[in-house]
C-alpha cells in the first residue's frame, strides 16, 4: 500500500502524437513533465505528468507489446483533476487554445468544474470536488 500523498492510480494515456500530447497537457492544463523516456527514434516509450500529488503516464500509440496492442484501438478517455481554482485553471486552457467543452459551471453536488478536449479527443475535467478518502 502506498503512503497516503502517493498516488495509487495512474490513467494512462497513448497518442498519435505523444510529444505534442506533452506539450498542449504541460502549457494548457499546467502538468508539470516528471519523467520522458524515449526511443532512439524519438518515440515516447513512457512519459510521466504531475498535477499536485496525481500522475498520468503517456506513451506513443503504434508501438508492440501486450499493452500497447491491447490499447491500439482504444478510444478517447475521460480524467478528472481536482484543481484549487476552477476559473484560474480555466483562464489558463482557454487562453491557449484548447477545446473548451463546458465553461467553468457550478455543480449541483458542490463542485466547479469546466471540462476541455485535447489534441486526440480525450476528455479532460477539471474541478473542485474530492472524493471521499
Amino acid at each position: 500500500m502506498t503512503g497516503t500523498h502517493t498516488p495509487s492510480i495512474y490513467p494512462t494515456l497513448l497518442y498519435r502524437d505523444a510529444k505534442a500530447a506533452i506539450a498542449q497537457l504541460t502549457k494548457a492544463f499546467g502538468f508539470v513533465q516528471a519523467a520522458l523516456y524515449e526511443s532512439q527514434d524519438g518515440t515516447v516509450l513512457h512519459a510521466e505528468l504531475a498535477y499536485g500529488n496525481g500522475r498520468v503516464m503517456i506513451g506513443s500509440k503504434g508501438r508492440v507489446g501486450v499493452f500497447a496492442e491491447a490499447m491500439r484501438e482504444s478510444g478517447p478517455v475521460g480524467v478528472y483533476v481536482v484543481v484549487e481554482d476552477t476559473d484560474v485553471h480555466f483562464r489558463q486552457a482557454d487562453k491557449s487554445g484548447v477545446e473548451i467543452l463546458m465553461p467553468p459551471t457550478d455543480q449541483e453536488y458542490g463542485s466547479r468544474d469546466y471540462m476541455a478536449r485535447d489534441l486526440e479527443g480525450n476528455v479532460w475535467s477539471f474541478g473542485t470536488y474530492v472524493p471521499a478518502g
